[in-house]
């Protein structure tokens, strides 16, 4: 609008007037228009004062940030997970202004992990996450760029140089243990492990098979996952499939090409099925098949594995095995491979 009194243009923005230069001119306009711009850019915040902002303030800005950038299908990724738990360890310096929160308050939170048993890895993530917060409140104009830069002088824990817990590499499974599992497996989940050691596809990949995905043309097939761990980064990944993984996939390729190979529900229809086929009380007595089912059950079989329920899986068969088996996580198997 027209300052009457100096004939310039002002805006006001969260309460405060910019004048923009002489009212109706293209410099007017120009200003107003980075003024919104940037307003905008802060979720319709106004500019913060940089002594006034808190830690907890700048976190729980950062964390919103967080949950809407670390997506993948519409849902939070790990990465958005270890962001809110390296953002507790901030609670002591809720109160505390974010310019005032240096590498001294921020190795105290390095010495902090240590105590609470996190290995030496896990800490030096959750320090690079503290690190990121800043830097991005500093990108936004929430602080100044030298408070996120002076946390830059904090290095990471050196292995042989703390006393960080060292976290164990994953080793491979032995393949006596996979032997001993299989049987105790049901079919759709022990194909499942026969692939992935055969392949060294990872648990997400063998989950997220489908015959789509498939290129069958060569002797050796190519599997390109549509959902992989480094897609965002741009990297392409292919797996191959030899003749005795094509042997155990044979069976699962009559479907809709759009659907998963490996299905929670196909694998309850054959273990109803088995039980079925096992019967010994005439079909005149009991309940028949389908009659003792609810019409609307709280839970239904899936229509894919998760690598949470295909790793439950197979926990259970090592639990239920007799002498019990060490339990291995299917993860392992592409360390075997």
């Amino acid at each position: 609008r027209k300052h009457k009194a100096s004939g310039q243009a002002v805006v006001t923005i969260a309460g405060k007037d910019y004048y923009l230069g002489p009212h109706g001119t293209a410099v007017s306009r120009r200003a107003y228009d980075r003024l919104i711009c940037e307003y905008l850019q802060r979720d319709r915040r106004g500019p913060a004062k940089a002594d006034a902002i808190t830690v907890a303030q700048l976190a729980n800005a950062y964390r919103k940030f967080a949950e809407a950038y670390y997506v993948k299908n519409g849902k939070p990724t790990q990465q958005y997970e270890n962001v809110r738990l390296a953002i507790r360890y901030l609670v002591p310096y809720h109160h505390v202004h974010a310019i005032d929160f240096g590498p001294l308050a921020l190795r105290a939170l390095q010495t902090k992990m240590v105590a609470d048993d996190l290995s030496r890895r896990t800490a030096n993530d959750y320090v690079a996450i503290l690190k990121r917060l800043f830097r991005w409140g500093a990108g936004e104009e929430l602080i100044p760029a030298n408070t996120a830069q002076a946390l830059t002088m904090v290095p990471g824990l050196r292995k042989g140089r703390t006393n960080a817990r060292e976290s164990q590499p994953v080793a491979p499974v032995s393949d006596a243990d996979v032997d001993a599992t299989l049987p105790l497996l049901p079919q759709v989940v022990a194909d499942m492990v026969r692939v992935q050691r055969l392949t060294g596809m990872r648990p997400q990949d063998v989950c997220n098979l489908r015959p789509c995905d498939l290129d069958r043309t060569g002797d050796v097939w190519l599997f390109q996952p549509a959902e992989h761990k480094t897609k965002h980064l741009g990297h392409a990944r292919v797996i191959f499939i030899g003749p005795r993984a094509q042997g155990v996939l044979l069976r699962y390729l009559a479907r809709d090409p759009e659907t998963h190979c490996f299905s929670p529900a196909d694998s309850e229809a054959k273990r109803l099925a088995e039980l079925h086929a096992r019967r010994k009380t005439p079909k005149s007595c009991g309940n028949r098949p389908g009659t003792n089912r609810k019409a609307k059950p709280k839970r239904k079989p899936r229509e894919k594995y998760t690598t949470d329920t295909y790793r439950r899986a197979i926990h259970r068969a090592c639990d239920n095995a007799k002498p019990k088996i060490a339990k291995w996580s299917p993860n392992r198997l592409r360390h075997t491979a």
